[in-house]
């Protein structure tokens, strides 16, 4: 009892809270304001870009473009969201204050010309290139360093979508494979809303989405198994696009020798494939068109609102652009993945097409970028929570079967997925794509393997 009522350990909570919020609730004015200003800024050239068609034919010259940027001003950013991820796991020379505007204009150069990309990946950036600006304008003692990082992805991904509970958990879920990181629980919480509302208070409105609510909440076994079967296919999917990338990579440098021409060849490729689909629905982020006929990722919450095989290529449309040096982000892309996937699933099925295009729009996501936590409370900020049962099985059923890849290159193991994979913990993905590149032995030291 004596110890319940202490006054000094419930007043250093309090300066421990206060310090807290001191920190960071200009690291979420900060993100949330590039993330207002970034939406604006690409609303403006989505438009301009559907209203001349022509400027896909410049995506070659805004590929070198983008090379010339990053090799002559933003070398250091290069790394992009693994660089963050990096200072976050071990602590080095920092990240760049260039990466912010280096990765704002090469993604708007990429949207312009119609590379297929998103934009979690740049607002995320922008949030911890400022976050660490921040702290050294200031002079922030380094050992602050690893939070404020953390609440600069969090204000960046939460004010970007609009969604500052998923921000929050995705900056400390998106360390580790099957660990949360509750260190900087509050900092990353606070960093988040102020992002968001920061983001709202310049006018910025983000997309509303709709799933109907059928009757009362109750589990439907025969829905439920539906459902895992769904999720079943979206890990698939994610894991077949984090693997194309890595793929793709690899093929550009050894097709391509000359550094600059890789993103050449890549908009040749995509100018191609819009030729061969015989549509431009799959350039740019796709979530919405002024053809009220075209698939994207609202319309994917219709009946009839997608073909079966639009997620296929809006994968490889995404795959194509960002493996050859376009900028952006893979979420959004995601999201149309899944979305498509989804309505096309539920349309085999009979299933409800809203509810399961929800479905894909937050699994495939929780699977590429293996973070079911945040993807299921991603579902119910965006579409409420009725479904939430469903919403999670789907992520945790994802996450599962999309094995040890992602999006995250410097993503490290906390928990392998199953206890018989032998991965060492604290093991990046990097890391292990190349252990798996290595012919099987018997009984595998996978830790030497990877230390060698």
């Amino acid at each position: 009892m004596k110890r319940l009522l202490d006054p000094h350990e419930h007043i250093d909570n309090l300066r421990q809270l206060i310090l807290w919020t001191l920190l960071v609730v200009p690291v979420g004015i900060l993100a949330g304001s590039a993330s207002a200003f970034f939406l604006w800024s690409l609303d403006r050239l989505t438009e301009i870009r559907w209203q001349n068609p022509w400027l896909l034919f410049l995506l070659p010259a805004a590929g070198i473009i983008i090379f010339l940027l990053y090799k002559h001003w933003g070398k250091p950013a290069e790394g992009g969201n693994n660089l963050i991820l990096e200072q976050i796991h071990a602590s080095g020379s920092g990240v760049p204050t260039r990466m912010a505007p280096v990765v704002l204009v090469a993604t708007l150069v990429t949207h312009l010309f119609g590379g297929s990309a998103g934009r979690e990946g740049t607002a995320v950036q922008m949030g911890g290139s400022l976050a660490d600006a921040y702290r050294r304008l200031l002079r922030i003692d380094a050992s602050h360093r690893r939070m404020l990082l953390m609440a600069g992805i969090a204000a960046g991904f939460g004010s970007v979508f609009g969604t500052p509970l998923t921000g929050a958990i995705f900056a400390m879920e998106v360390l580790f494979i099957g660990r949360v990181n509750y260190e900087a629980l509050i900092p990353v919480l606070i960093a988040s809303i102020v992002g968001d509302l920061t983001c709202s208070a310049w006018g910025v409105h983000h997309v509303t989405y709709h799933i109907a609510i059928a009757g009362p909440e109750r589990i439907d076994l025969r829905l439920l198994g539906l459902v895992v079967g769904a999720a079943i296919c979206f890990g698939l999917v994610s894991r077949l696009f984090s693997e194309l990338v890595n793929t793709l990579q690899d093929f550009w440098k050894k097709l391509v020798p000359v550094p600059w021409l890789r993103p050449v060849a890549g908009a040749v490729v995509v100018i191609g494939l819009v030729y061969l689909v015989g549509t431009r629905d799959y350039l740019g982020l796709g979530v919405s068109n002024p053809d009220p006929g075209a698939v994207t990722v609202l319309s994917s919450f219709n009946p009839g609102g997608a073909t079966p095989w639009s997620w296929w290529w809006k994968l490889i449309f995404t795959a194509v652009t960002l493996s050859c040096g376009f900028k952006g982000g893979e979420v959004t892309p995601l999201f149309f993945i899944g979305a498509a996937l989804g309505n096309t699933f539920a349309t085999l099925t009979g299933a409800p097409v809203d509810l399961f295009a929800g479905l894909g729009f937050i699994a495939v996501f929780a699977g590429a970028a293996n973070t079911p936590l945040a993807c299921t409370l991603m579902g119910i900020e965006l579409f409420g929570a009725h479904y939430t049962v469903y919403f999670a099985v789907a992520c945790f059923v994802a996450y599962f079967f999309s094995g040890h890849s992602g999006i995250y290159s410097s993503q490290r193991i906390g928990v392998a997925k199953r206890i018989h994979d032998l991965l060492p913990p604290g093991a990046t993905l990097r890391e292990v794509r190349s252990l798996h590149s290595l012919p099987r032995v018997t009984n595998p030291n996978p830790k030497a393997v990877i230390e060698k």
